[in-house]
């Protein structure tokens, strides 16, 4: 079964340093559809103006990455982390028993824009801590990237769950995932359009895969997008 969520149907905030998009409840935005997926509970794409950004502020028990697509992060905590981020680079925080951090627009001069998804780890009160990994394109490129996993496999980023998070570039060549029993999946398109199991999808769109066996991909031009294999 895949059910899609259209880009246009995800939630909105604007001020005048940010226009974000929920594809999940966060914020004041409540949508008892949206509530969380498995373990994944928080996306959003988020675009934020030169010099803008979030100001210092407190996290615990969530598992925390950000994956730039125009512009640059700075990210800051309390524990002493600091880097800057772009293109390519994936940074996951584990917020653990409580991290306070900044994120913000690396430029004055220069729009930041990101995805950015939150998962809810396995354990309680873990010490926090922060890891950026860069990732090549030609390691995306028709072909699915592991990014993020339980036990740090294939290069990845560890994370405290049962989830297994790609990045893939999709273009004619399709580009497949087979599902094991009991286990299902959430794709974000991140930029483009392509077709998965037949359904036409663009930028923004998401879509839930469940009791699946094989996924498949394909693109006539070029699709950046997330799959997140999940419990």
């Amino acid at each position: 079964m895949i059910k899609i969520h259209a880009a246009h149907q995800r939630g909105t905030f604007r001020n005048d340093w940010l226009e974000a998009f929920f594809s999940f409840e966060f914020g004041t935005y409540r949508n008892e559809y949206r509530r969380c997926y498995s373990d994944l509970i928080v996306l959003n794409e988020d675009f934020v103006a030169p010099g803008g950004g979030f100001g210092p502020h407190p996290h615990d028990n969530v598992e925390v990455m950000s994956y730039p697509l125009e512009g640059a992060i700075e990210h800051r905590d309390h524990i002493g982390n600091c880097a800057t981020i772009s293109y390519g680079d994936v940074h996951l925080m584990r917020a653990g028993s409580g991290i306070v951090h900044s994120e913000m627009n690396a430029s004055r001069e220069i729009p930041e824009r990101h995805v950015q998804w939150w998962i809810r780890p396995a354990h309680r009160d873990t010490t926090p801590s922060y890891a950026v990994r860069h990732f090549a394109l030609e390691t995306k490129i028709d072909r699915l990237c592991l990014i993020a996993s339980a036990n740090g496999s294939e290069g990845s980023l560890e994370i405290d769950q049962d989830i297994r998070i790609y990045a893939s570039i999709v273009g004619p060549r399709k580009v497949t995932y087979r599902l094991d029993n009991g286990r299902r999946a959430y794709i974000h398109v991140v930029k483009g359009s392509l077709d998965i199991n037949g359904e036409r999808l663009s930028t923004g769109d998401g879509v839930h895969a469940e009791q699946l066996s094989l996924l498949s991909l394909i693109s006539k031009s070029s699709a950046e997008v997330l799959l997140f294999d999940l419990r």
